[in-house]
């Protein structure tokens, strides 16, 4: 009896991202992948595109006041309050760890002011083994009375074009959505320098507590990611993609393969994966798995391909 065997060719989910060259385009996000190593149990770190640690200031940061997590419906409202050991601790504790682990990886930085940003991109820029940078610049600016970096266009390209000057890495500049126009947002940072962004960051949030009538949260305000957000950040996401030709990075809600293709289809050459890590710790890995079954059910043998294909 003969068969008949279907040859299926090898599947391309490589991405680049800049000078980033990404095995697939499945990136875990800072701040919900702690510092790689405590996910080493779960699953094969070398299989995802890329690993950004939790976000790290040049000096240590004790976060806010407890209670940090507050779970709300379609989501979590957190307010950890980027609480990390500061650039030298994370050099000496933290990045050893990384060696053995074969995939990107890009260091999420950010500072009060911006002297803080240029001298961490410095000391950034000479340390073996990163892939890329990706600059959060939704943090307080203490030298215009609070202002944040992220939420004024002019602000943004001042900081990305000087940091610009100061490190040869891919810069990504991860964006807020707590904007009136992202897009001018991303546009500022991509004529600043940046070789691509990300977004979105979380949503500014409250939740409170009917019996105590105090904040369910010890900061009161909070940041709101999961389900909840996705068809926003989606939105967000097109439109970032339709105004820039840098490469876009999606995140917001995504919980499986299906939400990782909408976001490629809406624009992004990659995603990233946040709130879901705390509910399924393998769920990069799913992702991956379930891009490349779609990819195949489609006929399509390139990732790439699907890029920005969402029809209006």
């Amino acid at each position: 009896m003969d068969y008949m065997m279907k040859i299926v060719p090898p599947l391309d989910l490589s991405i680049r991202i800049g000078k980033i060259e990404l095995k697939n385009p499945v990136i875990v996000a800072s701040g919900t992948f702690g510092y790689g190593q405590e996910f080493d149990n779960f699953m094969d770190l070398s299989q995802l595109g890329a690993i950004i640690p939790k976000g790290i200031s040049l000096n240590p940061m004790q976060g806010n006041p407890p209670p940090r997590i507050f779970e709300t419906n379609g989501g979590i409202l957190n307010s950890i309050g980027l609480q990390n050991p500061g650039l030298q601790n994370f050099i000496k504790e933290k990045l050893p760890y990384f060696k053995k682990v074969k995939t990107n990886l890009i260091i999420n930085f950010f500072g009060k002011t911006q002297q803080e940003y240029v001298e961490l991109s410095k000391r950034l820029n000479d340390l073996p083994g990163i892939s890329g940078l990706e600059m959060n610049v939704s943090c307080p600016n203490v030298q215009q009375g609070g202002i944040i970096f992220g939420t004024n266009p002019r602000m943004t390209y001042r900081l990305v074009s000087k940091v610009r000057k100061f490190t040869q890495r891919p810069l990504i500049v991860k964006l807020s959505p707590n904007v009136t126009d992202i897009a001018l947002m991303a546009k500022s940072a991509e004529e600043g320098g940046a070789d691509a962004v990300s977004l979105v960051n979380t949503f500014k949030a409250l939740a409170i507590n009917i019996h105590t009538k105090k904040p369910e949260l010890g900061n009161i305000i909070g940041g709101l990611s999961g389900p909840a957000i996705k068809p926003i950040a989606l939105r967000m996401v097109w439109e970032v993609s339709r105004v820039v030709k840098i490469p876009v990075i999606g995140m917001g809600g995504i919980m499986k393969a299906e939400d990782a293709i909408e976001f490629i289809l809406a624009g992004a050459s990659a995603i990233q994966i946040g709130t879901a890590n705390l509910i399924n710790p393998n769920t990069g890995i799913e992702v991956i798995d379930g891009i490349k079954k779609y990819l195949l059910q489609n006929g399509v043998g390139r990732i790439r391909e699907l890029i920005g294909l969402f029809k209006v």
